[in-house]
C-alpha cells in the first residue's frame, strides 16, 4: 500500500490537549483518569466536535478547571454521553466499551454466540406482547448444527412469553431454551384476526465464542442462458478478505454476466474491505476514486482517498468487470453497505431492491488510553476504549448518505414480510425474485408481483435484541487512524 505521507496522530493529540490550559502546574486531583481519556480521545479525534462547546481547545483555561469538571460527571459514560452531538439524529453510532478485548474481537467477526439472528414484532392486536422470528443462521453454529431454520418463529424464551420488556433479560443469557410456534393467519389477508400459536417444539442452545465468516451463501443461478452470481455478505470483516475474494473467483470460473449483493442483515465494518468489494465488483475503475473519508477541522490533514484496486496484501484482486449489479437490503443494512450502493453508483447501475437502509455514512475508529490513542502501551488500570464517529464518508462527486437512509429504486421496495421469508439464494425468495426477474426481462425493469409487495405488514419491535455486537459500524482499521492518509492505492 502506498501511503504518501505519515503524520503520528500523537502529534496532533499532545499540540490539541496541551494547549488546552494556560496554568500547567495545578496540583489536581482528578475522578478518574478514564475521564481524562474520555474528554481527551473526544477532543483529539471527534467528526462533531465543533458542535460541542465542552470539547473546545480552548474550553479550560487551568488544570483545577478542567478536573472540576471531569469530577462532575459520576461515570465515564456519563461525561462521553455529555459530548455526543444530538445522539437521537445526528450520532446514533458513537460507543464507549468498558472491555476493548471484546471490542477488537467483535470487529474481528468474533463474538459470543450461537448462531442466530432474530426480527421481533408485536403479535396481532397488542402492544407489548411479542413474537420473533430466526432471519438468519449463521454457518457452522450451534444453530445450524441443531438444524434451526430462517422464519421459524419463536414465542416464548425457558418458558416465558415475550413481551418487548423482557427481549432484552431472556435473549441476553447464555443459554436458553426457544419455544416454537406457528403463524395462524386465520384464512385472510388481514392481520387482525391472526395470532401466533405455540406448537409445542423447543431448542435448547449455548452462546460459546463463535468467528464469523462473513460469505454466508453463494449461489450460481442460470438465467435465460447467463449465470447470475448471488452473494449473501453480512459483515465487512477484513479479516476475510481471502475468503471475500475467493467467492468472487468461484463467479469468475463460473462466467457469471450478473450479481445479486446480498446485504439485507449487513450492518458495515471495515471502509477498506468495502472498496476491495467496490473493486471485485467492477474492476475497470482501477486507481479511480471510490471513497473519501473527511475528519473534522482540526484533522484535515487526515483526510483520505480510497481508490479502486487491483490487489490487496500482494493477491490480485477477482473482478468481474460488470456496469450493474443489484443490491438487495433492509434497514438493517448500513454503514459500509450503504457506501457500496452510494460510491458505486457513480460508476455503474446499482438496483436497489428492499426497503430504506440504515443512514449512516460516517466511519469510526478504536481509541485506546495510550499516549497516541492506539492499542500499544495502552493504560493497564483499566479497559475502557471508544468508538466514536471521527470522518464521514462521501462518493467520488461528495454525495453523502443521507441520514434517513438510502431509498430503493421505484417499483423494488420490498419489505421482507413474516408469511414469506424464503430461503436465502433461492430463486423463490420475494428480494432475489425482484432481480431475477428483472435480469431475465429485456423490456425494461420488471414490475413486481403486486402480491409480493403487499403481503400484510406487522409492526416491528424497535428495540433490537441479540444482534452482533456493535453491528452498526463502518470503521477504520487501527493502522490507518495512526498516520494521516493522503491516497490509499496498490
Amino acid at each position: 500500500m502506498k501511503i504518501m505521507r505519515t503524520l503520528l496522530i500523537a502529534i496532533i493529540f499532545g499540540s490539541l490537549t496541551t494547549s488546552c490550559f494556560e496554568d500547567r502546574d495545578d496540583n489536581v486531583i482528578l475522578s478518574s483518569s478514564i475521564h481524562d481519556f474520555v474528554w481527551k480521545g473526544m477532543n483529539a479525534v471527534y467528526l462533531y466536535k465543533a458542535e460541542i462547546p465542552d470539547l473546545a481547545n480552548d474550553r479550560f483555561t487551568s488544570n483545577e478547571e478542567y478536573g472540576n469538571y471531569l469530577n462532575s460527571f459520576s461515570s465515564p459514560e456519563e461525561l462521553f454521553e455529555s459530548l455526543i452531538y444530538q445522539r437521537q439524529t445526528v450520532d446514533r453510532f458513537s460507543i464507549i466499551v468498558d472491555d476493548y478485548i471484546a471490542l477488537q474481537q467483535a470487529l474481528s467477526g468474533v463474538s459470543k454466540s450461537n448462531g442466530l439472528e432474530f426480527n421481533f414484532y408485536y403479535e396481532p392486536g397488542s402492544t407489548t406482547d411479542v413474537f420473533g422470528i430466526i432471519r438468519l443462521v449463521l454457518n457452522n453454529s450451534e444453530a445450524s448444527n441443531l438444524g434451526l431454520q430462517r422464519g421459524q418463529i419463536i414465542h416464548a424464551v425457558d418458558g416465558v412469553e415475550l413481551t418487548e420488556s423482557n427481549l432484552s433479560s431472556l435473549f441476553g443469557q447464555d443459554t436458553y431454551t426457544l419455544h416454537f410456534a406457528d403463524y395462524n393467519d386465520n384464512g385472510t389477508t388481514e392481520t387482525d384476526d391472526d395470532s401466533i400459536v405455540s406448537n409445542g417444539s423447543t431448542s435448547s442452545l449455548t452462546k460459546v465464542e463463535y468467528t464469523e465468516n462473513p460469505v454466508h451463501t453463494t449461489e450460481i443461478i442460470n438465467v435465460g442462458g447467463e449465470n447470475v452470481g448471488y452473494l449473501l455478505y453480512n459483515g465487512f470483516t477484513a479479516d476475510f478478505n481471502n475468503q471475500l475474494n475467493n467467492a468472487f473467483a468461484d463467479f469468475q470460473a463460473s462466467n457469471v454476466q450478473h450479481l445479486v449483493l446480498d446485504l439485507r442483515y449487513n450492518g458495515g465494518g471495515s471502509v477498506d474491505t468495502a472498496r476491495l468489494l467496490g473493486s471485485m465488483i467492477t474492476g475497470q475503475f482501477n486507481g479511480s476514486v471510490f471513497s473519501k473519508l473527511n475528519y473534522n477541522d482540526d484533522l484535515q490533514e487526515l483526510n483520505s482517498t480510497f481508490n479502486f484496486t487491483n490487489s490487496f496484501n500482494g493477491n490480485s484482486i477477482n473482478s468481474l468487470n460488470l456496469d450493474k449489479v443489484y443490491v438487495l437490503t433492509t434497514n438493517r443494512s448500513a454503514s459500509a453497505s450503504e457506501m457500496i450502493i452510494n460510491s458505486l453508483g457513480e460508476y455503474i447501475d446499482v438496483v436497489h431492491i428492499g426497503d430504506n437502509t440504515t443512514g449512516k455514512s460516517q466511519a469510526s475508529v478504536t481509541i485506546y488510553d495510550s499516549p497516541d490513542l492506539g492499542p500499544n502501551d495502552v493504560n493497564p488500570n483499566h479497559t475502557y476504549a471508544m468508538q466514536p464517529l471521527v470522518a464521514i464518508s462521501v462518493n467520488a462527486n461528495d454525495g453523502v448518505v443521507p441520514s434517513s437512509g438510502l431509498v430503493p429504486d421505484v417499483g423494488f421496495e420490498i419489505n421482507e414480510s413474516v408469511l414469506n421469508f424464503g430461503i436465502l439464494g433461492d430463486e423463490n425468495e420475494p428480494l432475489l425474485a425482484a432481480a431475477l426477474a428483472d435480469i431475465e426481462s429485456s423490456l425494461g425493469r420488471y414490475s413486481i408481483d403486486q402480491s409480493i409487495r403487499n403481503t400484510p405488514q406487522l409492526t416491528p419491535v424497535k428495540k433490537d435484541i441479540n444482534l452482533k455486537p456493535f453491528e452498526d459500524e463502518m470503521y477504520i482499521d487501527n493502522e490507518f487512524i495512526s498516520i494521516t492518509k493522503k491516497e490509499f492505492n496498490q
